[in-house]
């Protein structure tokens, strides 16, 4: 039975692995802890909503070591006067998928997807995999081949400025 994920990662033509994982350890640091990789190389997908009526939405690939900037880049970036990460529920409704397994691979047509240029300095990343049983190991040309726009200065140094996040 074919894998439409698999299928969207193939047409890409960049080399990609499936890491399989343990969905209790789908977050960030436990699955860099547990699976022995470095959070440098771990892109979180992140999807934040401009307060518009009707709502506006962007999916933001940022280092695990960095803080996404929603307050100023994310929110001027989408014209809105204020902006923030969408729950639990909204990512699920509007991307099909659950937290920890977040990914760009295959999100929804007209969702903008903005990358931090940082992201693209390192040789392998780690994303979502689309659910919590999966990551995806590639390079992140990967994102740039799904339609990725690279944004300087989308997130900041964790502990550059609390504020950012």
């Amino acid at each position: 039975m074919s894998d439409p994920f698999i299928e969207r990662l193939e047409a890409t033509g960049v080399d990609f692995e499936i890491i399989p994982c343990d969905p209790g350890l789908a977050d960030t640091a436990a699955f860099c802890a547990a699976y022995d990789y470095a959070l440098e190389d771990s892109a979180n997908t992140i999807i934040v909503a401009g307060k518009n009526e009707p709502p506006v939405y962007v999916a933001c690939v940022v280092l695990a070591t960095t803080r996404l900037d929603v307050n100023r880049v994310v929110r001027r970036r989408l014209g809105v006067r204020k902006a923030s990460f969408a729950g639990a529920d909204e990512t699920r409704v509007l991307t099909g998928q659950e937290i920890g397994g977040v990914t760009p691979i295959g999100l929804p047509p007209g969702l903008p997807m903005w990358v931090d240029a940082r992201v693209m300095e390192r040789p392998r990343i780690i994303l979502g995999g689309g659910s919590r049983e999966r990551k995806v190991l590639a390079p992140p040309d990967l994102l740039t081949a799904l339609g990725a726009e690279v944004v300087q200065g989308l997130a900041r140094d964790a502990e550059e400025d609390p504020r950012a996040g």
